[in-house]
């Protein structure tokens, strides 16, 4: 599985007015639907179903999941059954709708119970021995290392990665990577949800070596898929300069956290900063309401 996502470098007053250097790699291209992190996550993933002969994909996500849809897809291209289990009630919308017309079941159970998701997969595939449980959003080691590589494709070192994080697999996976290939960046990890401070433990379990980040916690906008007036102009504003499209829920956030830094005079003069364009741009539709045009 080939993956191709290249670098564009954003030029904007505000990035000359400080002297710094923004490219963004952009993960969002590397396919319209199994996009950004989410084929990073599902490589090394796919791959072990493969050598434990297993044919159907089980896994989790909420109703506007990209990593549903990511999985959806993936099952088609490589010939396996998916099924996903929805968060919450049962709903109808666009991802959704793309995720069936991929060919994934989806079962919707209650918030209460997709607590547990072990506990679900145990209870619905115990006797299917050809059921291969994905965590949500590919969180795990196999999903880190895929993530890994993001850091081997780089002919440029930097002075500063940014990223955006909701299970701490991708930033775990760039924190290897920067040790795999003794690369010298100052990782800043974006949390995108309130009460975040659990993802350091994730994020540190699943290091090959010990490495230091940034965590800057005060960029959720009030929690996950939380929005304000301030974070979709932003969102708009850039996408209109640059015809980088951003999402709410992720990169939005990211990227709004680098800019503010920016202007709080957190760089140094000639300092070279990578973001992290994680994709997950299909969570955009389920917020569109919220943009005002």
């Amino acid at each position: 599985m080939n993956i191709y996502s290249p670098i564009h470098s954003v030029r904007l007053e505000q990035l000359t007015a400080h002297n710094v250097q923004l490219d963004i790699k952009r993960d969002d291209l590397i396919h319209p639907f199994i996009s950004g992190n989410k084929w990073r996550k599902l490589k090394y993933i796919l791959q072990q179903a493969k050598q434990e002969n297993k044919n159907v994909l089980v896994t989790f996500g909420g109703a506007y999941s990209n990593h549903l849809l990511a999985t959806a897809t993936a099952g088609a291209i490589f010939g396996l059954k998916t099924i996903g289990i929805v968060r919450g009630e049962p709903v109808n919308n666009d991802t959704l709708f793309l995720c069936k017309l991929h060919g994934m079941e989806l079962q919707f159970v209650s918030r209460d119970a997709y607590r547990n998701k072990r506990e679900i997969f145990q209870a619905l595939f115990n006797k299917n021995k050809q059921a291969f449980f994905i965590d949500e959003g590919g969180a795990g080691a196999e999903g880190a290392k895929g993530c890994s590589e993001i850091i081997q494709e780089l002919t440029e070192n930097y002075n500063h990665i940014f990223c955006a994080a909701g299970t701490g697999t991708t930033i775990a996976g760039i924190l290897n990577g920067l040790t795999f290939t003794k690369k010298h960046s100052q990782v800043h990890v974006i949390p995108v949800l309130k009460d975040s401070e659990y993802l350091k433990e994730n994020i540190n379990e699943l290091l090959h070596k010990p490495i230091t980040f940034h965590f800057h916690k005060q960029y959720h906008f009030g929690g996950y898929a939380k929005t304000n007036v301030s974070l979709l102009n932003f969102i708009t504003h850039f996408t209109q300069q640059t015809g980088i499209m951003l999402d709410p829920i992720y990169t939005g956030k990211a990227l709004f956290a680098l800019f503010d830094l920016l202007q709080e005079r957190f760089f140094n003069a000639e300092d070279k900063i990578l973001f992290i364009h994680t994709g997950g741009l299909f969570g955009t539709l389920g917020m569109k309401e919220r943009f005002a045009f």
